[in-house]
């Protein structure tokens, strides 16, 4: 496996593990975290660059806010979801795009 890749993952699970904290603190609330990641993948989404990509290069740029999302979505007091289980969620719950039939 490519060692960005790993990068990545770790990076990614320190997010979901500071909006934990951020939210147990009582600085923000889930949903306000929910916000944020539904505000930042419009944004990417929206990007004037996505109309030439490929619906799995649009999927890569949404893939951490949606694995953000879905980590607050299923955050416990205790733990943090793994990455490769929250990358499956990923998986499982992202739409069919309109150029798929």
């Amino acid at each position: 496996m490519n060692t960005a890749n790993l990068q990545l993952e770790g990076l990614l699970i320190a997010i979901a593990s500071m909006n934990d904290l951020l939210v147990t603190k009582g600085i923000v609330d889930r949903e306000e975290i929910a916000h944020a990641m539904d505000v930042a993948e419009q944004t990417v989404l929206g990007d004037y660059r996505t109309e030439e990509l490929e619906p799995a290069q649009r999927d890569a740029i949404a893939f951490p806010i949606r694995l953000l999302r879905l980590a607050n979505n299923g955050a416990a007091e205790t733990e943090v979801t793994p990455f490769s289980e929250l990358a499956k969620m990923v998986g499982q719950t992202k739409g069919r795009h309109n150029d798929e039939a």
